[in-house]
């Protein structure tokens, strides 16, 4: 697909745990679940599949730096059908304050990036600086 045809978002926030704890529960399909709420099935390594959001969201994970990067291919059930995957680059920085988390995502078909970033911020960011904290506890 033409580059022209496409978008890309990036957003940070910092959440109140490690960034080996995050990592980690990025990948965990149990941990996946539990911080969205929502059912997710994770490969958790290079070449592995996963599916989240109850199959709304679906890739590959292509690269992992533990504790530092993740890449993934991703998709979700409303990209055109002859759109290619966009690419997820997860980064985790520890701080003072904990881990910064920034979502690099790129190659969403047009029109679609804004509510990605409203997604991100609402589905991941928001329930995870939640989980994280209740479970430093």
């Amino acid at each position: 697909m033409n580059r022209t045809h496409t978008e890309s978002i990036s957003l940070s926030t910092v959440l109140p745990s490690t960034p080996e704890k995050i990592y980690k529960a990025w990948l965990s399909s149990k941990e996946h679940t539990a911080f969205t709420d929502s059912a997710a099935e994770i490969e958790p390594h290079a070449g592995g599949k996963f599916s989240v959001w109850d199959g709304y969201i679906t890739g590959k994970t292509m690269e992992t730096e533990p504790f530092t990067r993740i890449v993934q291919s991703w998709r979700t059930t409303e990209f055109p059908a002859e759109s290619e995957d966009s690419l997820l680059e997860i980064l985790f920085e520890e701080t003072k304050k904990g881990t910064k988390i920034t979502l690099n995502h790129s190659n969403i078909p047009k029109g679609q990036g804004q509510q990605y970033k409203q997604g991100w911020e609402e589905f991941y960011f928001e329930p995870m600086i939640m989980y994280f904290g209740l479970k430093k506890k």
